[in-house]
């Protein structure tokens, strides 16, 4: 009987540690965050809903109806244009992305949302398209050090298997989806 308990205590304790190793290998430093390989730039253009993030410090203020707008320019970056409700109403924040390099895939881009008069400066951040629907429907973007992380939709709301599905993409890319919070979306 000693020998059963034992063995049942082993295989549980196994059983309990297994899913913990998994999670624990999916968030190692050493791996790497992987961007989608093929981004129609042009299909990624227009309006985009935020569903979750991480919280920040840039958007603190946003107590939901976070919508993002891409465009493109004629020099070949992207237009971004942020907004949200606030207590107080609405905020905007204008920014810029480009292609973090020319040879390097579409989905590998900084943005720098610095007002225009302090645009010398190199201040452009990491922003990854990470996982996008075939039919572009949803994106996750996020940062390589995983310290960032956005899923977004060109609707204000999805069904509960595709927001899932998202959720473990994320995972397992290697993001603490504990830290994701949902963005509160009105109609629009």
């Amino acid at each position: 009987m000693r020998v059963c308990a034992r063995i049942a205590l082993t295989v549980g304790v196994a059983l309990v540690a297994l899913p913990c190793a998994t999670i624990v290998r999916a968030q190692v430093p050493g791996a790497k965050v992987r961007p989608v390989e093929n981004l129609d730039v042009e299909r990624y253009m227009g309006r985009w809903f935020e569903l979750a993030r991480y919280p920040n410090r840039f958007q603190k203020k946003c107590t939901g109806d976070v919508v993002v707008f891409y465009a493109g320019r004629p020099d070949g970056r992207i237009d971004v244009r942020n907004t949200c409700a606030t207590a107080k109403g609405s905020i905007e924040a204008n920014g810029v992305a480009r292609r973090a390099s020319e040879d390097g895939p579409a989905s590998v881009l900084e943005v720098r949302f610095a007002p225009a008069f302090l645009s010398f400066l190199p201040v452009w951040g990491d922003y990854w398209v990470l996982d996008l629907a075939p039919d572009y429907s949803t994106a996750i973007v996020g940062t390589p050090d995983r310290d960032s992380l956005w899923i977004l939709s060109r609707t204000p709301d999805v069904d509960a298997p595709t927001y899932a599905r998202l959720i473990e993409a994320a995972r397992t890319q290697g993001y603490d989806v504990s830290r994701i919070e949902r963005t509160p979306q009105s109609a629009q």
